[in-house]
């Protein structure tokens, strides 16, 4: 894969490209990880991207000119049929969640768009992009810091980036629940005792009782998920019980306390 950034601040992407395991899977070869400063690309001898937006207002606006011109010089002569997907990092984007990390994982080449100031001439967004991302309702100095999230959340799911394969496949949101916990050595600390199934050595209750403490988890901090995972009989009949616990630490005792 091939990823490259537009940004104003290259700098930023210095100590991330090349640490941890973005740095690893670059050494690799897995990933091409490339910062492009679109300043580079202004057609004027002050080497302006910004101006005053038409019609007034505060702020000051990207102008299409230098960003065009990057992402141009950056496609010029590839021979890929697959053109790139050009991804503008900005607050009214979709919100990015890991369907989009493993579709943007598939992918042969990633441009990322990083805006400052006010906002970007519309022209780019309607005539450049091929997609939108936020990473949240909230709003941020620049789009350095989420494309950073998203390029780490998509690398790692590329083959051979991670120690175990496994991993990815396991994470929270990668299965549309939260992910179950964990434990190590020692098996007691602190009077904090592993849980015994986890050292019973039987595979097939170790997947069942992660299953249940994944769900079970999920249904406790993020129930809104569970409305796109389906449930086997048995796990209906998990869910049943733990409301009937519930309701019955709930319910009033005969005098009316709690």
């Amino acid at each position: 894969m091939r990823i490259d950034v537009l940004t104003l601040f290259p700098a930023m992407f210095d100590g991330v490209f090349s640490s941890s395991i973005l740095g690893k899977a670059r050494d690799k070869g897995i990933v091409s990880l490339n910062t492009v400063n679109f300043r580079d690309y202004a057609n004027n001898k002050h080497n302006t991207v910004d101006d005053y937006p038409y019609g007034g207002g505060g702020g000051m606006v990207l102008k299409p000119e230098p960003i065009f011109s990057a992402v141009e010089g950056i496609t010029e002569g590839l021979t890929s049929d697959r053109k790139p997907r050009v991804i503008l990092m900005c607050p009214q984007g979709q919100n990015f969640n890991q369907k989009l990390a493993e579709s943007f994982a598939e992918e042969e080449h990633l441009i990322f768009i990083c805006g400052h100031y006010e906002g970007y001439d519309e022209r780019i967004r309607e005539h450049l992009v091929t997609d939108e991302l936020s990473i949240g309702d909230y709003v941020l100095t620049g789009g350095e810091l989420p494309a950073m999230v998203v390029i780490d959340s998509v690398v790692r799911l590329l083959p051979g980036v991670l120690g175990n394969e496994m991993s990815a496949v396991t994470d929270s949101f990668s299965t549309g629940l939260l992910e179950y916990p964990h434990y190590t050595r020692p098996a007691k600390f602190r009077d904090w005792e592993v849980p015994d199934v986890l050292i019973s050595g039987h595979h097939k209750n170790v997947d069942e009782w992660r299953r249940r403490q994944s769900l079970m988890r999920t249904w406790a901090k993020r129930p809104d998920l569970l409305e796109n995972v389906e449930l086997t009989p048995k796990e209906r009949k998990w869910f049943d019980e733990w409301r009937a616990s519930l309701e019955s630490k709930e319910a009033p005792s005969a005098d009316g306390k709690n």
